[in-house]
């Protein structure tokens, strides 16, 4: 393609494409290509992609034509009917998928994570219209969790420039503390873990046990810093919902499909959700698709035995969530995940990741903290490591732009905070090797060597 007709369609995108997260004045990248680990922008420059798409979804990488390959045949085939009537591909799908998901076993089909989310609160305030009355419709949720875009998932998101200038919001969601020890709120204390949870307890009595009918959470904090709860924090947490008949919602829909070296993050911790919703990584970003998936209990609580009521089964329909292309790319992608034993490869190069990132730990002044799970690590920077005073945003916002420079893309929290805007996120592909993690880590370490340079350096 000749230059000129780069520049031609670059100034259409600009002036025409309305892009996600970014000011008005800013001129995105344009990506047009990629294979592996790589993606290609519109001028031919090569760039090692360490989020997986930006936003954690490419999870097998990019060029996969047995994906590409399998949704061409079905779309030929069927490509869509509403889900009041059934398809194969989606049939398929959710019995593969439920295997790795023992003590569930239903699967509702929309096309986002702020939709699947969107169901599951649907699927709370439902039964307690049908079981209590109506009173036990309060939903938790907790501070600096993610849980979608929507007025409702913004209701139930703990960032608060996230929710900026979108209220008034969505009544009878109440949030509870967060659990980053790094930036624990008591103080240094042991069973930091038990305490956080404990503090959801707290919440519940305040407001009422038979006012509260679920908790949503994230099994390890994405975009709100790659928090992975502390010892204990899980285990306390499923205690507390049963005691007081509180429906555990753990959202993955970043941690899910192996990202985190199990095929879902609440594998990690021994417990048993009511709910759990799913998007990004479930197609690897292949095809739309998310899912929200239930145990029997909840399924059988909405549907009313009698078929002849009017109002006792869930009144809802999700238009592309009848899309065949989205169970047919999810079926493909996990059926690579399996062949090439990702959700292995996440957890033993995600332990390599995370070795790297504690080097750099070491050797930077700025870098306070290092944490996650398989390919989903966070570093949180600082202005001093012993009083942990957070980074401006702008000062994230370099690293990430000094390794975009060197050809890596990595992630950071992004005007979500009013001051923790401050953790950069990796999140590579599944594919991920040794060489890629340590391309990514050079790239940082020379990004944080020349910041450093600039903001630690006494003013002469």
């Amino acid at each position: 393609m000749k230059d000129m007709d780069i520049q031609s369609l670059v100034d259409s995108n600009n002036e025409h494409v309305w892009h996600h997260m970014k000011p008005h004045q800013a001129t995105p990248m344009m990506i047009e290509k990629g294979q592996g680990m790589y993606v290609w922008d519109v001028h031919g420059k090569q760039y090692l992609d360490a989020v997986s798409g930006g936003v954690w979804c490419v999870n097998v990488g990019y060029g996969r034509e047995e994906i590409a390959n399998a949704v061409r045949d079905q779309l030929v085939t069927m490509n869509y009917f509403a889900q009041t009537a059934g398809n194969l591909p989606a049939g398929r799908f959710a019995k593969k998928l439920l295997e790795k998901m023992p003590g569930l076993s239903r699967v509702y089909y929309s096309n986002s994570g702020s939709e699947a989310n969107e169901k599951a609160f649907k699927l709370v305030r439902q039964i307690a219209a049908k079981k209590y009355g109506g009173k036990k419709y309060k939903i938790l949720y907790r501070e600096r969790d993610y849980h979608g875009t929507t007025i409702t998932c913004l209701s139930a998101t703990g960032q608060e420039e996230r929710r900026d200038q979108y209220g008034p919001f969505t009544p009878g969601f109440v949030s509870v503390p967060h659990c980053c020890e790094y930036r624990s709120q008591w103080g240094e204390m042991e069973d930091y873990g038990l305490k956080a949870a404990d503090e959801i307890e707290k919440v519940i009595l305040r407001e009422g046990p038979d006012t509260v009918g679920a908790i949503c959470l994230e099994p390890i904090t994405a975009g709100g810093g790659v928090i992975e709860p502390p010892i204990g924090y899980w285990q306390r947490v499923q205690e507390i919902c049963h005691q007081y008949d509180v429906l555990l919602h753990i959202d993955e829909v970043v941690c899910g499909l192996g990202r985190t070296g199990k095929w879902f993050g609440y594998q990690h911790y021994g417990i048993q959700p009511d709910i759990v919703t799913m998007a990004k990584g479930v197609a690897s970003g292949y095809a739309a698709i998310s899912c929200t998936v239930t145990t029997e209990r909840i399924y059988q609580l909405i549907h009313d035995q009698d078929t002849t009521s009017r109002m006792d089964f869930f009144r809802d329909i999700s238009t592309f969530g009848g899309c065949t292309a989205g169970p047919v790319a999810a079926l493909a992608n996990l059926e690579i995940i399996e062949r090439e034993s990702l959700v292995d490869n996440a957890r033993i190069q995600g332990e390599y990741l995370k070795e790297k990132m504690l080097e750099l730990q070491k050797k930077h002044p700025i870098v306070g903290d290092v944490r996650g799970k398989g390919l989903f690590v966070g570093l949180e920077i600082v202005t001093d490591k012993e009083t942990k005073q957070p980074v401006d945003e702008s000062i994230s916002a370099a690293i990430a732009a000094n390794c975009l420079k060197q050809g890596v893309i990595i992630g950071r929290t992004n005007r979500s905070f009013q001051t923790l805007n401050n953790t950069l996120c990796l999140s590579p592909a599944l594919i991920t090797q040794q060489y890629e993690i340590d391309l990514i880590a050079q790239a940082i370490d020379k990004a944080l060597t020349e910041v450093e340079e600039k903001i630690l350096t006494p003013a002469l």
